[in-house]
């Protein structure tokens, strides 16, 4: 269909065979626009003019836009800057762009307005102020407005426009919609050229560049959630190039490296890792790594390594002092009791309470001494309570119940691979987990004496060095040393370090035997009814004044331990609402308290007999007595052979 001037019709945006006028043809396009124009306000619809653009002069005229007048309307000074503020990063991504969409325009104008039509930037010829409002309800029909209304890529030639001044300027016009991730619309990038400039390719560009935008919003939005993610890890990520010069640092790694930050110096020389190379180690996970920075502390981590683009490496590290802190609260670290709990009226308990309670202001080494059930442990945790360092780890070891060649690896530690069988990426021992607070090293006189002398370098140096370690690492630990044999003695025999006894011999604290403080065992008693019952969920049971003669008689071997374990089976089973004699053991009622003689001046000896006297109570049953005792059986079974205790004098079925 060819119009009144021969000239083949313009076609929309959207046909697939486009073409625009050059040349002479855009000047007669010219004149037929301005007749199609005079021919639209004597109420005619001129078949030459594209439909969309009638339509959008009839809403003009409708919402009373006057063509001849012309001037930019701009929001309040205030609001607007309001509006560039929040979109800054659309203008900061876009004005390369349209800088690079100029060099191709040179005496073009390209502007870039929000989603409600105002200009945010421009670059090239002064056509578009800042703050201007292109919406159709403010300035009529101009191609940005086209745009926001239909949000695909429009043009708009020069007799097209509404306002009589655009007409004038003889410029073309083509738009493209910005839209962010989901899709959405969040602006508008218009191009304005002479007709020489202004062909159907030039739609494509401007096309190509709103999606530029688009394009690199995105990606600026996946990297910052790369950032924000980065940031929120609980450890550090260095991504270094192939170089290995620290290209992105995260918050963790800044704080733990002191303000480590991108540069130009390889990550070796930065942080100098005491064994091996960062940049020639192989890729690895959870490997433990001691970094010695200039002018600052070492710093012990487990480090992964990683490959990056580029033949780059991520290096991704988490301290050890906080891995220790997170397994401490895993295995609950922690000590309960505290000296109000220690119940005792006797004499005996009340001085040793009172001794603790002194011990617990300082830091010394506290050792302390008494039978198998006495509560050792009770006083140690109560010690640390009462200490400074009541808010940092309590960690218990019975030094009896290691095996004899795990004893350093459980204490000291060890590093990967430092023997067959080890833990992948090593282990922190008792010492760093006890880091801060305070260590129990219970049965301290079963401890090896090779262990005995790493355990004298670290009471001396406050440092422990890990199997197979080249560097130690430094402790803040507390010790309270606990044993139930003689440790002068051993020292006279050679089974226990002088040098070490002295160290750990410095508050010495002699936990008294139940036989010793008899008049608490009525009160221990009934604390301990009342203890397991709430717990059971039953009404407490009166113990018969009987029942109560009977247990304030016996021996107790085993000590408040065994007390508390005999309690436990007469509440158990018990249906009434009282304990009789009938409820306790035999051995108690049958008044097999042996008479008390003279105790012998021998420590030993009261070891062995102290031991011949559970097992006797247990009825032989060496697990029992073992478990009366707080021993393990393999630490029983060498008592029972050192001190030559004929177990056959000790059973129910002796021959007589």
């Amino acid at each position: 269909m060819h119009t009144a001037a021969g000239l083949m019709p313009i076609k929309d945006e959207s046909d697939p065979i486009f073409s625009l006028p050059e040349g002479p043809e855009a000047s007669e396009w010219d004149s037929l626009f301005w007749q199609g124009w005079q021919a639209f306000n004597e109420g005619g619809q001129p078949g030459w003019i594209r439909k969309s653009i009638l339509q959008s002069w009839q809403r003009s005229r409708e919402n009373g836009i006057d063509p001849e007048a012309f001037v930019y309307h701009s929001p309040p000074a205030d609001k607007l800057l309001v509006i560039l503020a929040k979109n800054s990063e659309l203008i900061k991504v876009a004005h390369s762009i349209m800088e690079n969409l100029l060099a191709y325009n040179p005496d073009g104008h390209i502007n870039l307005t929000d989603a409600n039509g105002v200009t945010l930037h421009y670059c090239g010829a002064d056509l578009t102020p800042v703050g201007s409002i292109l919406r159709e309800d403010v300035q009529g029909t101009n191609c940005t407005a086209r745009c926001l209304r239909e949000q695909r890529l429009v043009y708009v030639l020069s007799g097209e426009n509404w306002k009589m001044a655009l007409r004038q300027r003889h410029r073309q016009c083509a738009a493209a919609p910005v839209r962010n991730a989901e899709g959405v619309m969040i602006g508008v990038l218009t191009l304005t050229a002479t007709p020489d400039n202004f062909n159907a390719h030039t739609l494509g560009t401007v096309q190509a560049a709103a999606e530029a935008v688009g394009q690199q919003l995105q990606l600026r939005r996946l990297l910052a959630e790369q950032q924000s993610i980065l940031e929120t890890l609980n450890e550090g990520v260095i991504v270094c190039d192939r170089y290995g010069r620290p290209k992105t640092v995260n918050r963790y790694a800044r704080q733990i490296f002191d303000g480590l930050e991108p540069g130009d110096l390889p990550i070796d020389q930065l942080l100098r890792p005491q064994s091996g190379s960062l940049l020639t180690m192989p890729f690895c996970n959870d490997r433990e790594m001691v970094f010695m920075p200039e002018g600052k502390p070492a710093l012990s981590c487990v480090i992964s390594l990683m490959p990056a683009p580029d033949d780059g490496r991520v290096l991704s590290l988490r301290e050890n002092q906080r891995i220790r802190a997170i397994t401490r609260r895993v295995m609950g670290v922690s000590a309960s009791y505290t000296f109000d709990m220690i119940y005792g009226h006797s004499s005996r308990i009340r001085e040793t309470i009172t001794k603790a309670r002194t011990s617990s202001r300082s830091d010394s080494t506290v050792l302390l001494t008494g039978e198998s059930g006495t509560g050792k442990e009770l006083f140690a945790q109560a010690i640390h309570n009462g200490s400074a360092r009541s808010n940092e780890p309590f960690v218990a070891v019975n030094c009896g119940a290691l095996p004899r060649d795990l004893v350093q690896s459980e204490l000291f530690g060890y590093v990967d691979g430092a023997f067959t069988g080890s833990r992948r990426g090593g282990s922190a021992g008792k010492f760093e987990l006890a880091d801060g607070g305070t260590l129990l090293l219970d049965e301290i006189g079963e401890m090896p004496l090779d262990a005995q002398t790493s355990l004298l370098r670290v009471l001396q140096e406050s440092e422990v060095l890990r199997i197979g370690a080249t560097h130690p690492v430094k402790v803040n630990v507390r010790i309270v040393a606990a044993t139930n044999c003689d440790l002068a003695l051993a020292v006279e025999k050679g089974a226990f370090r002088r040098d070490l006894y002295y160290r750990l011999n410095v508050i010495a604290l002699s936990v008294p035997p139940l036989r010793e403080r008899r008049e608490d065992i009525v009160g221990l008693v009934n604390g301990f009814v009342h203890k397991l019952c709430t717990r059971m969920k039953k009404i407490p049971p009166q113990v018969s004044p009987q029942a109560m003669a009977c247990l304030s008689a016996w021996h107790w071997p085993g000590n408040v331990r065994e007390l508390e374990n005999l309690v436990e089976r007469m509440v158990n089973l018990c249906e009434g609402l009282q304990i009789d004699v009938g409820d306790l053991p035999e051995e108690i009622t049958r008044g097999r308290s042996e008479p008390e003689a003279a105790p012998s001046a021998r420590l030993e000896d009261n070891e062995r007999t102290h031991i011949m006297q559970v097992i006797e109570s247990s009825g032989g049953n060496l697990r029992q007595a073992a478990r009366l005792l707080g021993l393990s059986r393999t630490t029983l079974y060498n008592k029972i052979n050192k001190w030559r205790i004929d177990l056959t004098l000790l059973r129910p079925d002796r021959p007589a």
